[in-house]
């Protein structure tokens, strides 16, 4: 098993609180290069989200 599935296993059911992280580092990022890299940090969030599978969802769930 690679660290990556691992690590998506740890974040099943917690999906939420692993993409408020994400968001928390990249606004951090942000913050501290005064936004001179916001393309490239926006960017490597989607990707990390999309790789953990933590999107957020447009709509909400139906029942």
């Amino acid at each position: 098993m690679s660290m990556l599935d691992k690590i998506k296993g740890m974040l099943k059911g917690h999906e939420d609180v692993a993409n408020k992280g994400i968001d928390k580092a990249g606004d951090y990022v942000d913050e501290k290069t005064q936004d001179k890299y916001k393309s490239q940090v926006d960017t490597a969030q989607q990707r990390l989200k999309d790789e953990l599978g933590s999107q957020e969802r447009d709509t909400p769930p139906h029942p």
